[in-house]
């Protein structure tokens, strides 16, 4: 009932582990598939090792996350170390982020082996050189998976920055370049403020806003995608509860990642929302999650 083709992955269930969630070691990955997450999203792996920012690089808010981590990551080399020793009977769908075409296609040459599928992280609000003015522009968003896709023959997925006037314009250009999918959407960027230290609470004093506040821009963003393009969609933004999951597939998503609400609820987030969602399919009389994708868009 809940099985679900995306991006050309074989899914037992639309629900997948966002990048950047949990710390990345093979056993926490295996843990969120045995807690009901179809797939599963690396980290953001780069050329070189990245330490990141110093903390502060969260605020919890009532409403979500602000973080700034900086991308931090152990580099491609002790990440492949370490992966592919592994084996998995679940989609591994490696992240992958860099400052030009170049560095993206050295990725997934060097992880090909490891990955069923690859996300291209255009759109980090925070980490200058490697995000948002890459995601911005559909040029360089049209370069970069042209690039990956003469380097590979695994799936790709562009991940999509809200941070821009319209998000078609470079989903557009993801297909246009042959993705497989667009992942919508990675977060906002905003600030929070410590009023008696009278400045910015994040040591990089600007990051990526997520969580249940973003719910309603990344749903928007995933209906305006959905009525113009071919390819598969991965809705992505503050996904709390099998409500919002339901939403997000009506609007046109076909998979779903779930990232703060793993760090605020646990892994068991991922069990809770199949079964609603499983709950409503029997109750409306659908047979499969299939018959709801895209159902508001009629």
């Amino acid at each position: 009932m809940l099985s679900i083709e995306v991006a050309k992955l074989k899914l037992e269930n639309p629900l997948i582990l966002a990048s950047g969630v949990s710390d990345m070691t093979p056993a926490l990955l295996r843990r969120a598939h045995d807690e009901g997450a179809g797939a599963v999203v690396t980290k953001s792996i780069g050329k070189e090792p990245r330490k990141g920012y110093e903390n502060p690089t969260i605020v919890e808010l009532p409403y979500g996350l602000i973080n700034a981590m900086g991308l931090p990551n152990p580099g491609w080399e002790a990440f492949y170390d370490e992966f592919s020793k592994e084996k998995f009977d679940f989609p591994i769908i490696v992240s992958i982020f860099g400052r030009d075409e170049k560095e993206f296609a050295f990725l997934v040459e060097k992880l090909n082996e490891i990955a069923d599928a690859f996300e291209l992280n255009l759109s980090c609000p925070h980490a200058k050189g490697y995000g948002m003015e890459i995601g911005q522009n559909p040029e360089m968003v049209y370069k970069i998976v042209r690039a990956v896709k003469d380097a590979t023959d695994k799936p790709i997925i562009a991940k999509l920055t809200p941070n821009i006037d319209d998000i078609t314009k470079i989903g557009l250009a993801a297909e246009k370049a042959d993705a497989d999918a667009v992942s919508a959407i990675n977060t906002l960027k905003a600030i929070a403020i410590d009023i008696y230290a009278r400045k910015p609470i994040l040591s990089n004093k600007v990051g990526g806003y997520s969580g249940q506040g973003v719910k309603p821009i990344a749903l928007r963003a995933v209906y305006d995608l959905a009525r113009v393009l071919d390819i598969d969609i991965i809705g992505v933004g503050g996904i709390t509860t099998w409500q919002d999951a339901i939403e997000f597939l009506m609007a046109g998503a076909k998979a779903l990642q779930i990232g703060t609400a793993v760090y605020l609820k646990g892994f068991n987030v991922f069990k809770e929302i199949n079964g609603g969602i499983e709950r409503f399919l029997i109750e409306e009389g659908f047979k499969s999650v299939k018959d709801i994708i895209g159902i508001a868009l009629e």
